[in-house]
Formats: structure tokens, C-alpha cells, sequence
């Protein structure tokens, strides 16, 4: 990696004040920095300003209430792994942060940054002279995405944790600018573009996100595999919210990371409701999982093989949810199934 390209460092002492010096053009937010210091030693990104988040007050605040929590971007993703609280609102909260990457990391990243975080690709989180010597990429600096080097779309993956497992509990976030606050739903914030994957509009920062209470009796889990049983981040990565109803599915709802270029709510799992968990409907949501999921040659290992760990991973933890007397499935390693 090369030394940081020089820039000017802001401290706001406030969110109205991040905001303003993030309308300007070239500024960019700093919060851990744990995936955006790594891109900019490797030449990704050349921002002539960065406005350091550390400083504001209550952006690091986790606020409960009757209708659930809000909790601020600059809380770190340590603080959400070790709050017992969480299991209130959802499980998977909790150990989507503990999957990430190690201590040190969730130490200092925020969930902010997490859910905020670049897409990857094995042609685009490499060195700059490794780049230019592959004559860039789509994604940066280049017009071809070399993943699929006959279209004109980038295919980088988002490969975030804590996003899929928000968006299975129903979270929305809330959006701060110069020109004032917008709130959305967490799954409206991102676009199936790999280059341009956030629908953030120009100088606006993610402030919060709103967790709501889920109804009596609601479970919820995240799973992932990887190469390594720490450190790295997903192949594939899949969250269920669900609420049974005696034997039966009451409610359920599944999201996934790691393999398209933005995190995935799945799509037909209406048809999953009012029936038990058994084989052929652990058959169903795999052949939805599979049809849903896209990755590409974005990783180390073969798309096809992340498309099917997918679905094992949602495959086990619906039953492990459905059936919690049965005792926690097994992780899924990159390498078996």
C-alpha cells in the first residue's frame, strides 16, 4: 500500500456542521475508517477533504424506546456485539456484528461505515500499480468491468454484514444534509450497481437507524461463510427474521450479503407463510436463494459455489430458528457445505 494522498481533515462538532462541510465538493465522511483509509492507500478514491465523525455528540448513542431503538452511525460494531439488548429487537443484530472481520476491527468500525461500505471485487481492492497494469476496471478509472468484460455493468459485490440483517428486522435509516433530514427504509439506500451502489445524494450522511420492536415471539439470526473463521468478509452471508405460528411460519423475511452488488431482501418468501418447516419447503427457499442470488467472479472462490452456500446457510438457520430446542447448525465453511 502507498502513503494517504494529503487532504484536509475537519472535525465537526456536530451533525449540522458535518453536513455542511460535506457539501463540499471532494469531502468525504470518516468514521473508522477500517475499509475507507485501506482503499485510499491503494489509490481508490483521491477526496480532498475528510470530515472525522469521532467528535459529534450523541452520533455514538443507542436511544431505546417503546417503539424500538435508534441507534446513532457512530456506535461501534464492539458496542452492538457486547449489548445485551439487542436480543429485544433481533438477534441478528448482534451477531452480524460479531461476524465482522476481528476485535480490533469492530473496535474501531462504526455501523455507519458498515453499512456504508465500498463493494469488493478481486479486480478492484488491489494495489494501483497492480491495477494499471490490468488496465484498470469499470469501477474505477477504467470501461471495462473485467468480471463480465462484454457489458457495461459492474458487477463488485456488497459484502457488508450488518445490512442484512437490518433489513430483515424492517430497519429504516435516517439521512442528514445541508438541505435537511430524509428517512427511508434501510433496503431503499442501496441500488444494483456495483460502481454506484448507495442512494446517497451528494453531501448527505447516514445520521441513525431505527430499529423497530418486532411482534411477540419474533426470532431472528445471521450466518456466513468464509474463507478463514475470521478476518475475512462474506462469500455468502444470509439473515432471517421469523415468527412462528405454533408449527407453522406466521412471518418470515431473508436478506443476503455477498453476492450481488447490493444486500438482497429476498423476494416469494410470501409463499413460505402458514406452512412447517420441513423438507420440501427447506427445498423452496434454497430454489429461491439460488435463483435470487448472482455472484460473479468477484471473489476467490466460484460463483456457483457461493450460490449454493447461500442456500445451505438459509437452509439450516430456518430450521435452527423454527426448531431452537434442536440446538445451533453448524457454521458453513467456504469449503464444505
Amino acid at each position: 500500500m502507498e502513503r494517504l494522498p494529503p487532504f484536509a481533515l475537519r472535525r465537526p462538532a456536530s451533525v449540522a456542521a458535518a453536513a455542511a462541510w460535506l457539501a463540499e465538493a471532494g469531502a468525504r465522511p470518516l468514521a473508522g475508517g477500517t475499509d475507507l483509509l485501506p482503499n485510499l492507500r491503494r489509490g481508490l478514491g483521491r477526496p480532498t477533504t475528510l470530515v472525522e465523525l469521532g467528535g459529534i455528540a450523541g452520533f455514538d448513542a443507542i436511544e431505546r424506546g417503546a417503539g424500538g431503538i435508534e441507534i446513532g452511525a457512530g456506535v461501534t460494531l464492539a458496542a452492538i456485539a457486547a449489548d445485551a439488548g439487542f436480543s429485544d429487537v433481533g438477534a441478528a443484530v448482534a451477531e452480524a456484528a460479531r461476524a465482522v472481520a476481528a476485535p480490533a476491527h469492530r473496535n474501531a468500525a462504526t455501523l455507519g461505515g458498515n453499512l456504508c461500505q465500498d463493494t469488493r471485487c478481486v479486480f478492484y481492492n488491489q494495489s494501483e500499480w497492480w491495477r494499471a497494469a490490468n488496465r484498470w476496471c469499470l469501477k474505477y478509472g477504467g470501461t471495462t468491468c473485467h468480471v463480465a468484460p462484454q457489458g457495461s455493468h459492474c458487477h463488485a459485490a456488497y459484502s457488508g454484514d450488518m445490512a442484512p440483517a437490518l433489513i430483515a428486522l424492517d430497519a429504516e435509516v435516517a439521512l442528514v444534509s445541508a438541505r435537511g433530514t430524509r428517512r427511508l427504509p434501510l433496503a431503499d439506500l442501496y441500488r444494483d450497481d456495483g460502481a454506484a451502489h448507495l442512494a446517497l445524494e451528494p453531501g448527505e450522511l447516514l445520521a441513525s437507524v431505527q430499529l423497530p420492536r418486532p411482534p411477540p415471539g419474533a426470532r431472528s439470526g445471521y450466518r456466513k461463510a468464509r474463507v478463514r473463521g475470521a478476518l475475512d468478509y462474506p462469500l455468502a452471508g444470509v439473515a432471517i427474521a421469523l415468527v412462528m405460528d405454533g408449527q407453522r411460519i406466521g412471518a418470515i423475511a431473508v436478506a443476503m450479503t455477498g453476492l450481488n452488488p447490493l444486500p438482497l431482501r429476498l423476494e416469494g418468501t410470501q409463499a413460505l407463510v402458514g406452512r412447517t418447516v420441513d423438507a420440501d419447503l427447506l427445498g423452496e427457499l434454497g430454489k429461491l436463494v439460488a435463483k435470487q442470488a448472482r455472484p460473479m467472479r468477484t471473489t476467490a472462490t466460484p460463483s456457483n459455489h457461493r450460490r449454493q452456500v447461500a442456500a445451505v446457510l438459509a437452509g439450516r438457520l430456518l430450521r435452527e430458528l423454527a426448531n431452537p430446542a434442536s440446538g445451533a447448525a453448524a457454521p458453513c465453511a467456504a469449503g464444505r457445505s
